[in-house]
């Protein structure tokens, strides 16, 4: 490719100083045109065919622990020999080579088209203007803008090489990095780390590369995004299911009645409150007993909300019972928050702990209660079962018989 590089430098070369010769500039405009081309020709090839981190012997990719490989002993060679697998990042040799050679052919040759611009715009004061000289003006000024962005596309080369090679120095030999880290080890906006990762994995130089949905995680390995990606399906699956079960629960609270759905409602902000005062009371031993009776309570009126029919057997629990527990509970959260723990705090703390076992018994009684019709049901299917089998001769006395 150097080669290349030094034969259109001459050929350049040559040409302009043929045209200022003989007057002919006629291939001079097409001459700049098919070097600029080519040499994003040379340039573009140079990034796809090079710059992998490859072994020097077999011309593989590879990425592994070859540090020192030259100072250590066979068995440490066999032991660090690198791993043929698929690289992760270009080194970017090529791409900064071919940058560097952009920039400056682009400022050298730009710098040239110049002056022969101010020669021939000089010239053309001194002398008559005529259709010539507005011909060579527009060809170098053509040439110069082509050069100019050959500068442009070279040097925005050279630093996204570094930015990448920064990149690549915060990313270390982890699999994943948060957009935000990399930004803050490198004093760059996030924007702009986010926007250059995004244009580096299209160009292939993050190999192996991958952003998050959210755009936040940068992912270099094949293996990390396989993991997350899995993640992700799992977590939709799982907001699905959820998303179901809360539309068919929305379905079965709809069907209800307004006396029925107003004691649910109910119900469930009692839950809420004996959760709250929960959270609020320290204790070990009380607070496993106040678990419990949120758990019995949330039972109670989910079953209320299966069997609209039991509806009249909550009259007195939401009457009486669960303002009662509610005072009480107020109660021993005011007296548990007292510096000094008197004798009277604590005898009141205990009767109240003993009324809240009393409070559970009877909640998991009328748990029990509310289950009566379905114990019925049960009970007289297994019954009319045992009868059929009975009058088939396929139980245990039929078969004897």
């Amino acid at each position: 490719m150097n080669n290349d590089w030094e034969h259109f430098g001459e050929e350049i070369k040559q040409t302009i100083q043929d045209a200022i010769d003989t007057k002919d500039y006629s291939r001079l405009n097409q001459m700049v045109s098919d070097t600029v081309n080519h040499a994003m020709d040379c340039v573009s090839a140079g990034i796809k065919n090079g710059g992998w981190y490859r072994d020097p012997k077999t011309g593989q990719p590879l990425y592994g622990n070859t540090k020192n490989a030259g100072n250590r002993s066979g068995a440490e060679n066999q032991r660090y020999r690198p791993v043929p697998v698929s690289p992760r990042y270009l080194k970017g040799t090529s791409v900064k080579i071919g940058g560097t050679f952009l920039a400056a052919t682009g400022a050298v040759f730009g710098l040239t088209s110049v002056i022969f611009l101010i020669i021939t715009l000089i010239g053309s004061v001194i002398t008559a203007f005529d259709v010539v000289s507005g011909l060579i003006i527009g060809i170098f000024a053509v040439a110069f803008i082509s050069f100019a962005v050959m500068t442009y596309v070279g040097v925005d080369m050279v630093c996204t090489v570094g930015r990448f090679r920064q990149y690549v120095s915060v990313l270390r030999d982890r699999e994943f990095c948060d957009i935000k880290e990399i930004a803050s080890a490198t004093g760059r906006d996030v924007r702009k780390v986010l926007k250059d990762v995004k244009k580096m994995i299209t160009k292939g130089w993050f190999c192996q590369g991958h952003l998050d949905e959210k755009e936040s995680c940068l992912m270099v390995s094949e293996q990390a995004w396989n993991q997350y990606t899995a993640l992700m399906e799992d977590m939709k699956q799982r907001k699905a299911e959820e998303q179901a079960a809360q539309r068919k629960m929305q379905e079965e609270y709809d069907r209800l009645s307004p006396e029925v759905q107003k004691i649910v409602q109910a119900g469930d902000e009692y839950v809420r409150r004996i959760k709250a005062a929960n959270d609020a009371i320290p204790g070990e031993v009380i607070s496993a007993k106040i678990s419990r009776m949120e758990l019995l309570v949330d039972r109670i009126f989910d079953r209320v909300e299966q069997n609209p029919d039991s509806v009249n057997d909550m009259r007195r629990m939401m009457d009486y019972y669960l303002p009662t527990t509610m005072k009480l509970l107020e109660a021993y959260k005011e007296l548990d928050a007292q510096p000094v723990q008197g004798e009277n705090i604590i005898s009141s703390k205990k009767e109240i702990e003993d009324t809240i076992d009393t409070l559970n018994l009877a909640f998991e009684k009328l748990l029990d209660s509310l289950f009566q019709d379905t114990a019925w049901d049960v009970s007289s299917d297994i019954s009319v079962l045992h009868t059929m089998l009975a009058q088939e001769g396929l139980t245990e006395d039929g078969l004897k018989k």
